[in-house]
């Protein structure tokens, strides 16, 4: 199994986007920010085309110096399935009216929204 996605990244560190994100096309580069948290660690980063995104899973990101293995080793299909989809607390539920709105790169689903927007409704706040 290759450890393009185990290895933890540094602030500073100069990263590139596997995949597209809102904003920022695969392959663009930037720099790690911020980089917070103990079992779910999430990425703060500042990408060269001026966009800044914040709570990027590790999987979103490879160093640029493993940049071109990563490459090689997608086209030869060797990355484990993890590495290459949202692991199972990112993937949106479906249930619910659909849709969603999409923040820093991370879905909220409608369903979420709409038990807000009941919620709040219920307590008499105005929006």
């Amino acid at each position: 199994m290759s450890d393009i996605f185990t290895k933890v990244l540094s602030k500073q560190q100069r990263v590139v986007a596997t995949r597209n994100l809102k904003g920022v096309p695969e392959g663009t580069e930037g720099h790690v920010m911020l980089s917070n948290g103990l079992d779910w660690v999430r990425y703060w980063v500042k990408f060269e085309n001026g966009v800044e995104m914040g709570s990027l899973h590790r999987n979103k990101l490879v160093s640029a110096e493993d940049w071109d293995r990563y490459l090689e080793e997608r086209e030869a299909g060797s990355l484990s399935l993890e590495a290459a989809t949202d692991s199972p607390d990112e993937q949106s539920d479906d249930s619910g009216s659909g849709g969603g709105v999409e923040v820093n790169g991370v879905l909220v689903p409608q369903l979420l929204l709409d038990r807000t927007k009941s919620a709040l409704e219920r307590f008499g706040v105005a929006r």
